[in-house]
């Protein structure tokens, strides 16, 4: 009887000492919460948040999502069937007698069966240019269209892009965001890149189009722009804005909010050195909210509208702390309600009184479990670069962290390339469960990140192994010299530009490093150039192809810059992961670099999702890619 007693304490023990620390078990369980909206003030002038709640399944390999109601005062949520009466619907026009929606709509001959319609069960596909394929899909030649309708029963849609080898919502990403009413509902208004083939593979350029229901004409609006124009909404007075990147072929240029009032074309947040990354008017139509990345976060901002007074336009940061605030789902009274996360915890909606200055949490979806575990402390660090510049580093120790022991240090290489290294909370790439098992967490944010000025952002494009590698090194070296790092024992990590960060590394790192880990990284700057799609992005950042013998730039690229040429000094063991379906960073990417690997000699293995593209989306694959995650370092490291 005493042996039974000690076993279950023992396991109560072992129990208790298994839920102290995020594991990725426990991740898959957390709650993905998703705004949708909030509904107008009842009699009471009351108002509530509508808002889903997805949790992955490992069972079933997928995500099941509820839907609940809570007051923008906070309270207990109710879980509820149907919302649609709840929220007003911004594809309704503002008359009500119409409605906007897309359908993807058959355009162009691709199909084997396209051209011999006997032969029905070929699976041939025939092109004449680029953009035979887009991120994890096949080009059949069919496109999104806008259509719209009467807003009654068995009403005809009517497709305002008829007969047009174009998209709108733009693919892969786009939504019904990117389409939306006038204010008096007789014009219509989406984004759409209106090339094809091969140009469309050349150029970022998308254009906001007018569609006038009563002449049935369309009119490009921005054809003076050549780079990226999106997100269209009006303003509570009727005027046009949108967001805009001028430069053809630069995905990631400075995004600036655009006001189009009285014929001119109003640039607010021209002279604010910094990127939007979304935005939405103020209910009395005086001020824009923003989000944009600043200091290894992403806050909230404002700027004032000054029509066409001489008040200076000026922006204003409203928000600050080390955390990410995510989204901006509307106004109640004097706050503001956004969804917000830090490296400790998942998203969840919080108001935030814009004259107290005070938050206040909404929805706590995930706060029972956090309180069954203990939290990493995340601290920010500032490190001199090589070139004399100050870089935020953000370190992450482990739970009940003691700065007398010596723990295993990964160093985070974060992909993009130019993609803020801010207050996230990734599924995938979860520092919490990374600081969890054991690991401190080195995540500078290098050259090429938003947030620390538009010059810092741009410096990696063309320098892919310059610069940027340097600041990788000075971060690790910096933290390495604190007596709590075991520098016999430190990794490189990365995905994406992470993963090309991680192959290069490995040819430069003088024996830092025990252990590598890339996930669908770039390691071959040629053959990546002749397999990826959207050929633009390339063509930018490394200044050209690979074959231009006189383009200086780009012969530099493809030399100094490609880790290929540097696999002869690979001497450490290095996990390589890929998706099947990533038709950005192609599978080529990582057999070669496995291949080169094994016939070095070197500890190496390769772990391919055959279905997944630059992602892994499916439950059980997501727990399988944190077991070899971590599988890995157990071993190396």
């Amino acid at each position: 009887m005493q042996k039974i007693v000690l076993l279950i304490i023992s396991m109560i023990s072992l129990n208790a000492a298994a839920q102290n620390f995020m594991t990725p078990e426990m991740l898959l369980q957390l709650g993905r919460v998703n705004p949708l909206g909030i509904t107008k003030k009842d009699a009471s002038g009351s108002q509530n948040i509508i808002y889903s709640v997805s949790i992955p399944s490992v069972e079933e390999n997928k995500s099941n999502s509820k839907v609940y109601s809570v007051s923008v005062n906070g309270g207990k949520a109710i879980e509820i069937s149907d919302y649609s009466s709840l929220l007003s619907d911004k594809n309704v026009s503002p008359d009500g007698k119409n409605i906007l929606y897309s359908e993807e709509v058959k355009i162009n001959k691709v199909l084997g069966k396209d051209y011999y319609p006997k032969m029905e069960k070929s699976d041939v596909m025939i092109y004449d240019a680029l953009d035979y394929r887009h991120w994890d899909t096949w080009n059949e030649g069919k496109h999104n269209h806008v259509f719209f309708k009467a807003n009654t029963k068995d009403a005809v849609g009517i497709d305002i892009m008829k007969d047009e080898p174009f998209d709108s919502p733009q693919k892969p990403f786009g939504g019904d965001e990117d389409f939306i009413w006038s204010p008096d509902g007789s014009k219509i208004i989406y984004v759409s890149k209106k090339k094809s083939g091969t140009q469309y593979a050349l150029s970022t350029n998308t254009d906001l189009y007018e569609y006038d229901l009563a002449s049935k004409t369309t009119k490009n609006l921005t054809e003076d722009n050549l780079g990226y124009d999106t997100a269209p909404q009006f303003s509570p007075n009727g005027d046009l804005t949108w967001l805009q990147m001028k430069r053809d072929g630069y995905e990631a240029d400075k995004n600036d909010i655009i006001v189009s009032f009285k014929g001119l074309k109003m640039n607010l947040t021209a002279s604010w050195d910094g990127t939007v990354d979304s935005f939405t008017w103020s209910e009395d139509g005086k001020k824009v909210y923003f989000l944009a990345a600043v200091d290894g976060t992403k806050q909230l901002f404002e700027v004032n509208f000054p029509g066409l007074t001489k008040i200076a336009v000026r922006v204003n940061q409203v928000t600050n702390g080390d955390f990410d605030v995510n989204s901006i789902i509307g106004f109640s009274s004097n706050s503001v309600i956004v969804t917000r996360t830090d490296m400790n915890h998942a998203s969840e909606i919080f108001s935030y009184d814009l004259k107290k200055k005070s938050w206040k949490q909404i929805t706590k979806v995930n706060d029972e479990a956090y309180s069954k575990i203990a939290l990493s402390k995340t601290e920010k660090r500032y490190v001199t670069t090589t070139d004399g510049k100050k870089m935020l580093v953000w370190v992450v120790y482990p739970p009940n962290f003691d700065p007398s022991k010596k723990y295993p240090t990964l160093l985070y290489c974060q992909g993009g390339p130019q993609s803020a290294l801010t207050q996230f909370y990734s599924f995938r790439w979860n520092f919490q469960v990374m600081a969890a098992q054991g690991y401190i967490v080195v995540a500078p944010n290098r050259r090429g990140m938003p947030g620390h000025g538009v010059e810092w952002n741009e410096q990696i494009s063309k320098d892919w192994g310059g610069q940027v590698m340097k600041d990788y090194l000075s971060a690790i070296d910096d933290v390495a010299k604190e007596k709590y790092v075991d520098t016999k024992r430190l990794g490189a990590i990365g995905a994406s530009y992470g993963g090309y960060s991680v192959f290069y590394l490995a040819g430069i790192h003088n024996n830092r490093f025990k252990t590598f880990i890339s996930h669908c990284g770039v390691f071959n700057l040629e053959s990546m150039y002749g397999t990826t799609e959207e050929v633009f992005f390339n063509n930018f950042d490394h200044g050209g192809a690979y074959w231009e013998k006189d383009n200086a730039v780009a012969q530099k690229t493809f030399s100094e810059f490609n880790p290929i040429n540097m696999v002869e000094k690979w001497n450490t063991p290095i996990l390589i992961i890929q998706g099947g379906k990533d038709y950005r960073v192609p599978i080529g990417q990582g057999q070669e670099a496995f291949q080169a690997a094994q016939l070095r000699g070197i500890k190496s293995r390769f772990v391919l999702f055959p279905e997944e593209n630059h992602w892994v989306l499916k439950p059980q694959n997501a727990r399988v890619w944190q077991g070899e995650f971590f599988r890995w370092l157990k071993e190396t490291l």
